[in-house]
């Protein structure tokens, strides 16, 4: 399993993307505007999408994807994600109002988009690819995804502030290589991380202290703020934290 990063911002402006990474050539993990960046061939390959929530920063490119491959592909795309996710999609995007029903086109029998309900911690397993729901904590529903290829594994918490559900299962992976965690704020916004449920640095380290898995781990960040990010990450590495931590990069690549 190859996982390329084609966002990994909390915003926009210059070379900055929001959240999306692509699997092998033809699933995403979110959506963002690092999709943008495609070309034509590469997003004709696209297959499936799962969402970690509904938020704009990370569906905003599922709209206009189905839009641009529509009429040169015959075969559907699946949306996975929660279930709440799903309604919010079908409730606020795709409804003829801020987007047309790609679920109803061509045709209710035989839509180009499907959805597909996710549930934590049941695995979907595509050709041999295991990506399964994990818990986050977000103000809306949302999950992050733990993926597995053949020799090791990743975890992708998404949108999450303090999160005691996921730490026992990330202690029990056993093949766990690389962990992509946000922070969003730094550390003087720390109300305002816990208001709109994101991480600052004091947050992240307790979250990550939680770790208790024998295995050397890395630690990418992603979601810092345009404009933030150098301070953020300086209040990282200034804090007491016991694992090596970098900056997620856009085009950044990791091998499972």
């Amino acid at each position: 399993m190859q996982i390329k990063i084609l966002g990994c911002s909390g915003g926009i402006g210059g070379d900055l993307r929001t959240t999306s990474m692509l699997i092998d050539d033809n699933v995403l993990i979110d959506a963002g505007s690092g999709v943008g960046d495609l070309s034509m061939e590469a997003l004709l390959k696209i297959d499936h999408i799962f969402v970690t929530h509904a938020h704009l920063d990370h569906i905003a490119f599922i709209p206009p994807l189905l839009d641009t491959v529509l009429g040169f592909r015959t075969a559907p795309i699946t949306v996975h994600a929660l279930p709440a996710t799903i309604d919010a999609l079908r409730t606020h995007i795709f409804n003829w109002k801020i987007w047309p029903d790609f679920n109803a086109i061509p045709s209710a029998e035989a839509p180009f988009l499907i959805y597909s309900a996710v549930t934590l911690g049941e695995t979907v397993n595509l050709n041999g690819r295991k990506i399964t729901p994990i818990p986050a904590n977000h103000v809306v529903p949302a999950v992050g995804y733990h993926l597995e290829g053949n020799e090791a594994s990743l975890v992708f918490t998404g949108d999450t502030t303090t999160n005691d559900a996921l730490w026992p299962l990330v202690n029990k992976m056993h093949n766990l290589k690389y962990l992509i965690i946000e922070t969003a704020f730094r550390n003087d916004e720390l109300e305002l991380a816990k208001l709109s449920k994101h991480l600052c640095p004091s947050l992240l380290v307790e979250e990550l202290n939680k770790i208790s898995i024998a295995q050397p781990i890395e630690v990418f960040i992603t979601h810092l703020k345009p404009g933030e990010g150098e301070v953020i990450m300086q209040e990282i590495a200034q804090s007491q934290i016991r694992q090596p931590v970098q900056a997620l990069q856009n085009q950044q690549q990791f091998i499972l």
